[in-house]
This record gives C-alpha cells, sequence and structure tokens, in this order.
C-alpha cells in the first residue's frame, strides 16, 4: 500500500484528535502505528487511551511539560531533537505503518527546530509509510510537500467564553 504525507493544521480544534482517529483505525486494519508528541510531557487521556494498544500503537512525548514562551530553553530544544531522531527512526525502521508528528508545525513556529526538518521526515517517508503532521501553523514548505492537508477552522467555541479545556474531551 502507498503511504501519504497528510498534514491537519489549523485554528480550530481538532487536528491531534483527528491523528488519534487515523490511529485508532490504521489499529483496527492491524497496521502498527508510532505517534511522536512535540511539546507535549505528561498525563494527556490520549496516552492513557491508547496505552492498551501497545506495542501496536507506540506514543512518545518530547516535551518538557511547560509552555514556551519567547525563546526555547536548551532542554526545550535538546527535547524537540530526541523526537525527531525518534521519528526518523520509526519511519525508516520498517516497524510502522503510519507515523505521526503531533504538533510539529508549532514546534517548528516556536523555533524548537527549522521548518526544513519536518521537510526532511517527508523526504525520508518510505513509500510504503503514512506520515501525519499535525499543528497550527504549518510551513508553506510543508504544505508544499504534502499530499493532503485539512485546515481545522473555527467557527464557535466555547474557550471565547472562557470555558477551559477539559479532561477526556480537549485534554
Amino acid at each position: 500500500m502507498k503511504g501519504y504525507v497528510q498534514v491537519y493544521t489549523g485554528d480550530g480544534k481538532g487536528k491531534t484528535t483527528a491523528a488519534l482517529g487515523l490511529a485508532l483505525r490504521a489499529f483496527g486494519a492491524g497496521l502498527r502505528v508510532y505517534m511522536g508528541q512535540f511539546m507535549k510531557f505528561g498525563d494527556y487521556s490520549e496516552i492513557a487511551a491508547l496505552k492498551p494498544f501497545e506495542p501496536r500503537i507506540t506514543v512518545r512525548q518530547f516535551g518538557t511539560g511547560h509552555f514556551i514562551l519567547g525563546k526555547p530553553s536548551a532542554g526545550d530544544i535538546a527535547a524537540a531533537e530526541e523526537g525527531l531522531l525518534a521519528l526518523e527512526t520509526a519511519l525508516q525502521s520498517g516497524e510502522y505503518d503510519v507515523v505521526i508528528a503531533d504538533e510539529a508545525n508549532v514546534a517548528a513556529g516556536c523555533g524548537l527546530f527549522t521548518a526544513d526538518r519536518i521537510v526532511r521526515l517527508i523526504d525520508l517517508k518510505p513509500e510504503s509509510v503514512e506520515l501525519v503532521i499535525t499543528g497550527r501553523n504549518v510551513p508553506q514548505e510543508v504544505i508544499n510537500k504534502a499530499d493532503l492537508v485539512t485546515e481545522m477552522k473555527p467557527v464557535k467555541h466555547y474557550f471565547d467564553k472562557g470555558v477551559p479545556a477539559r479532561p477526556g474531551i480537549e485534554k
């Protein structure tokens, strides 16, 4: 089966959720999935939900557990570099049919690495592997290389009324 490059971006809710849905669909079809999450570290509901599916769905986090405001720290950059190397390994290992780079676009936008590093992931992708890249503010270079780009657009959201992220729904 030929693998494509999918991008989920935009200011609306649902980018990671769409990638997780694809991971579950892939699991149901007998495929193996690797998800590397940039900028995330800790107790997210999706981690607990996917635990029973290991090792066919593997999730690894490459964040330091705090928001990046301004210039990223050396620790933030090192965690992102570890994530990039892990994704490159997963792509080329032959162990996975679907590889997800969650929040990679945001990580590039925050200065953890350049957009060229995301393009490198695309270039390293074997023909048979599906690569999914999520996060708002997708670089144009990534759009140009992708086969599918979906933009999540907010029309109305309760965040605008001050509702915080809720466990199991937004986090």
